[in-house]
């Protein structure tokens, strides 16, 4: 006699809780280890976190998809929105593997993007595999399209001391003078596209000590700043500051105050006992690119950046001068 089909288990996305974070991050890591063929999968990332820091920064933020057990609800997957005032991005979007193929990432993406509206993002991004063909797919039926190459670009820290650029860090600064400096970041990035605001960021690594944010100044004016993470339980990782996002204020000085932010960001990682620097960058702003370049980076893998819009919307176009890569 022929056994009757089973029937699909029924997924059910809502807000992820607290206690499934150690789950999560478990499953981020498998997800990604598997995909990329890794011997051991579990290992992806090593000490870096991401579920946690970035569920901390924003919990509304953060999708679970569960399926129910014996033990009334298993998760199997989750999803991280990010909220940077007039742009908006997800990831990572991690489905245990045994799920694959079962429409479980789709049925995160839908509330994902009302979350989106919600927030009332005009243009929305993310990374993902430029060599697959079926995670672009999956995208373009959200509205996203591929767009420019982004590279993840390491630089050794050097040994040797530099002058020390007219640079400051957020957590010197006193209480009482934060949302002055918070203010003064927003200006920095909505000068390069309006509405860009990545205060969310700042005060993440901030108030879970997760490194720091560098500010480079002109006078009293601020030039550009960096938001670096660094060591263990970061999205960095032991020896490693990570340059979460980085912007100089556009101007016919941008590639000269670039490149001192590039050195800030090289000093403060030698203050944090980091070996290496990485950083991301959209191929799109070339002379960013070229300043890495120059500074001493060098590519070490690379994505595709998919988004909503046309060409001439978002911030990736020559003459920018941000780091970020929307992992």
């Amino acid at each position: 006699m022929a056994t009757a089909p089973q029937r699909r288990a029924e997924v059910i996305v809502r807000p992820l809780a607290e206690n499934e974070l150690t789950e999560a991050d478990r499953i981020v890591r498998v997800a990604f280890g598997t995909f990329l063929g890794l011997p051991d999968p579990g290992q992806f990332m090593g000490d870096a976190n991401y579920a946690h820091t970035r569920w901390k920064a924003d919990p509304s933020a953060v999708l679970a998809a569960v399926i129910a057990d014996e033990r009334g609800g298993k998760l199997i997957g989750s999803n991280f929105a990010t909220n940077w005032g007039s742009f908006g991005f997800f990831g990572p979007l991690t489905i245990e593997p045994e799920y694959w193929n079962r429409g479980v990432a789709q049925q995160l993406l839908a509330p994902t993007m009302e979350i989106f509206r919600g927030w009332g993002n005009r243009h929305m991004g993310l990374y993902t595999f430029a060599h697959s063909p079926k995670h672009m797919a999956l995208y373009q039926k959200f509205g996203f399209w591929p767009r420019d190459l982004v590279s993840s670009m390491a630089e050794a820290v050097g040994t040797a001391a530099k002058a020390p650029p007219e640079t400051s860090r957020f957590s010197e600064a006193k209480p009482a003078d934060r949302a002055q400096l918070l203010a003064a970041c927003r200006e920095v990035t909505d000068a390069n596209f309006e509405g860009l605001d990545v205060a969310r960021e700042i005060r993440a690594v901030a108030e879970q000590k997760l490194g720091n944010t560098v500010l480079v100044w002109d006078g009293s004016k601020l030039a550009g700043f960096a938001v670096c993470h660094a060591g263990a339980g970061s999205e960095a990782g032991t020896g490693v500051c990570y340059v979460k996002f980085a912007a100089v204020r556009p101007g016919p000085r941008a590639g000269e105050d670039f490149v001192r932010l590039l050195d800030a960001i090289e000093g403060f990682a030698r203050s944090a006992w980091a070996q290496k620097v990485t950083a991301g960058v959209n191929l799109a702003r070339r002379e960013a690119f070229q300043a890495m370049l120059a500074h001493g980076f060098r590519a070490e893998s690379q994505g595709v950046a998919m988004e909503t819009g046309d060409a001439s919307s978002g911030y990736n176009r020559a003459g920018v001068y941000i780091l970020d890569d929307w992992r």
